[in-house]
């Protein structure tokens, strides 16, 4: 998946302040931080557009495709 440059600014901003997310300046929604799914514990497989885990977690985790 290819973030936008801006997008990918913004998350890492907001990733190094330790925020759950930020505002996506293209469709202004909010999404989750590579800081706050990896706090959460384990994969939700949802292929978020951040996902801290390795291919093979998101796999087990029930993500389809890559």
């Amino acid at each position: 998946m290819t973030i936008p440059a801006e997008a990918q600014r913004r998350h890492d901003a907001a990733d190094a302040l330790g925020r759950d997310g930020y505002m996506d300046p293209a469709t202004g929604y909010f999404v989750l931080t590579a800081h706050f799914l990896k706090k959460r514990g384990s994969c939700c497989g949802n292929g978020c557009r951040h996902c801290p885990w390795p291919p093979a977690e998101q796999k087990r985790a029930g993500r389809r495709g890559s």
